[in-house]
């Protein structure tokens, strides 16, 4: 028996790739599925079957191209509804690859047909359990994306019920794999590991502990934040269906001379994406991008920034033109029309016009707070970071909320606005946001609210009913 989990950080996701006496099968694959092909290869393997947990709000699963690359089936679970073939398992049914079995263990609550799988070994002991979204490391799957009409509470309850019915009475040794690890937004606040075992979670996680139903229901559902407003497209994506990544690719990894650049540039809705790290980007860029770097949570925020139907036009580093691409792609866009061929050297080496942000260090603004009535700081941070700790007087407007003119209403164009995230990445695409809506004053303090506390001399409070 052999199991590899194949974990992409800037997504937080974990795909499994499970193997016995050469025959495979992958749960919750990516969108680029080669890297499962290639395994399997490379081990003289055969994909057997193509495992879904549940309908990903976070990504778009590879489950498509996957089946159609190797014959495999799709199975989900019950309750399942699709618009493209698939295997619906029943609750209890059991795939065989090579001498170990996957049992289906329906279970209800972040989503209605959230399967887990229960892998048991040659000797039919449980083994391992790839849980989804239903089951994280320290937390559990956020019921309130979507099922329907059913209300969050309706599905805390159905999550309870499937944890006491079919989870819990695992043994303890049973090793808990789940869909997703730290930094995720499908649950409130997953621990740093990825993989741990029931027993672990038992006594850690504050959702397995002794409680009855309406505790638990309260648990799970107090300080939810608002969902990333990409979930729900993705889910749709992955129940209706989706081009194939090979023309998504093709159609998009076209070269642009300046002249087509600025062409498609200027077309309605147009969007330029500058996926370049922040202090390059702050630097110099082309008026009105957009930043968001690819060395961060780049597909997640695309997702909660851009429009899906907008054009796309890309800037990027020479030779990252195809990783921009796929990575947006993983989250469903389909739109990009092009790269501005040579970069943004190309484009400053032309004479072209040119912006750039100014960055400020917390010393800096430590030094002008108290000489400018117009400095206004604005902290991008979530709504709980921000309530930990922030600069005195300090806006808060969470970055996700910036791609909305009326967040920034109340800022003028003579105030002195000075932005921090926490360490620097989100401060330079709000930069970069603000910009576009047509703030220019504007300084970006490095090194964020990190940089801020080791500082010293800036004003700091906390707010205690942001806490609560």
């Amino acid at each position: 028996m052999f199991i590899q989990q194949l974990y992409t950080n800037c997504l937080s996701e974990a795909a499994y790739y499970i193997e016995s006496n050469k025959e495979a099968l992958v749960i919750d694959p990516l969108r680029d599925v080669e890297m499962y092909i290639h395994l399997a290869e490379e081990r003289g393997a055969t994909i057997k079957y193509i495992l879904e947990t549940h309908f990903h709000a976070d990504f778009v699963s590879g489950h498509l191209d996957l089946s159609r690359k190797t014959g495999a089936p799709i199975v989900y679970g019950p309750g399942t509804e699709t618009a493209f073939p698939i295997y619906k398992a029943a609750d209890g049914e059991t795939f065989r690859i090579g001498d170990v079995s996957l049992e289906v263990l329906h279970t209800p609550g972040h989503t209605i047909e959230s399967t887990c799988y229960l892998l048991k070994d040659e000797q039919g002991a449980p083994h391992a359990l790839f849980t989804g979204d239903t089951l994280f490391v320290g937390d559990v799957g956020r019921p309130d994306l979507s099922s329907g009409s059913l209300s969050k509470e309706e599905l805390a309850g159905m999550l309870y019920d499937s944890l006491a019915e079919k989870v819990l009475p695992l043994p303890d040794s049973v090793i808990i794999y789940p869909a997703h690890g730290p930094g995720s937004s499908c649950g409130k606040n997953l621990g740093p590991h990825t993989h741990s075992t029931l027993g672990e979670e038992k006594a850690t996680n504050y959702a397995l502990q002794p409680q009855d139903k309406e505790t638990f229901i309260k648990a799970v559902t107090e300080g939810l934040s608002a969902p990333p407003q990409y979930f729900p497209v993705n889910a749709r994506i992955n129940k209706e269906g989706y081009e194939s990544l090979e023309k998504v690719m093709h159609e998009s990894l076209q070269p642009l001379s300046i002249a087509e650049f600025k062409k498609e540039s200027t077309r309605p809705g147009a969007v330029i994406l500058d996926t370049r790290k922040a202090p390059v980007f702050t630097d110099g860029f082309v008026p009105g991008s957009i930043n968001i770097g690819l060395e961060g949570r780049f597909a997640e925020w695309a997702g909660n920034l851009l429009g899906f139907t907008d054009p796309i036009v890309l800037v990027t580093d020479e030779g990252m033109e195809e990783e921009s691409i796929l990575r947006l792609a993983r989250v469903g866009f389909e739109n990009v029309s092009g790269y501005l061929q040579g970069g943004f050297d190309a484009w400053k080496a032309a004479g072209q016009p040119i912006d750039m942000i100014i960055n400020v260090t917390p010393y800096e603004l430590a030094l002008d707070i108290p000489f400018d009535e117009n400095l206004v700081v604005v902290d991008v941070r979530k709504e709980i970071e921000f309530g930990g700790g922030h600069v005195k007087g300090a806006e808060n407007i969470p970055l996700e909320t910036l791609s909305d003119p009326g967040s920034m209403a109340y800022l003028e164009e003579n105030q002195n606005i000075y932005v921090h995230c926490a360490g620097g990445y989100r401060s330079v695409i709000a930069c970069s946001l603000l910009k576009r809506q047509g703030l220019h004053n504007l300084r970006n303090v490095t090194g964020g609210w990190t940089a801020i506390q080791a500082e010293g001399s800036i004003p700091v409070v906390k707010e205690s009913a942001v806490l609560n």
